[in-house]
């Protein structure tokens, strides 16, 4: 049994995802919530295996991560960015599926991630150069080492940074990656 819970601005989505995950063994919502600050005050009470975040708050996925235990984290996007692959592995993320993909899919990456496996498409050359070329010279290895998933006490100590000033730098990292919303029309 997979416990998880959905983390998204759109109350029709938040709703629509916790009825769907209902009538699927094995995966159980456990509750929802609006944005940032009511999300992680419900993992923290709740402490789910997965949480299901809408991929355009990047910035709680390292504040989940940070939790003790920590949940795993899928985010869901409702739009293509190829950068995105690149940004949700900095992030920290497990798993990346487009709001557009098959229930299948989904709950597939559901399962993967609370086996603790990871639900993250490939990476491809056109996206990491995308990326690259997106952030500053100094943060490259950063950048590589985040994309290898490699474990924030090695990227600090192979940096020689603390981990308030890794901290900073990911955020900043985060920030330069951050893909464009597509203008509505």
């Amino acid at each position: 049994m997979t416990r998880i819970v959905v983390i998204d601005p759109q109350p029709a989505v938040r709703a629509g995802l916790a009825m769907m995950l209902r009538t699927e063994p094995g995966l159980v919502p456990v509750g929802v919530a609006l944005g940032a600050k009511d999300g992680l005050e419900l993992v923290e009470r709740q402490r789910p295996d997965v949480v299901l975040l809408d991929a355009g708050d990047l910035g709680l996925v390292r504040k989940l991560r940070a939790l003790d235990p920590a949940p795993r984290v899928v985010l869901y996007a409702a739009f293509e960015d190829p950068t995105l692959v690149v940004t949700a592995r900095v992030a920290g993320a497990d798993g990346l599926v487009s709001k557009e993909a098959d229930a299948e899919v989904l709950y597939a990456a559901l399962r993967a991630v609370g086996r603790g496996g990871t639900a993250l498409p490939a990476l491809d050359r056109a996206a990491m150069d995308a990326a690259a070329h997106r952030v500053e010279p100094e943060d490259l290895a950063l950048l590589a080492m985040l994309v290898d998933r490699t474990e924030p006490s090695e990227v600090a100590a192979t940096l020689r940074l603390n981990p308030r000033k890794l901290a900073r730098r990911i955020e900043r990292l985060l920030a330069r990656l951050r893909p464009a919303r597509p203008h509505a029309v």
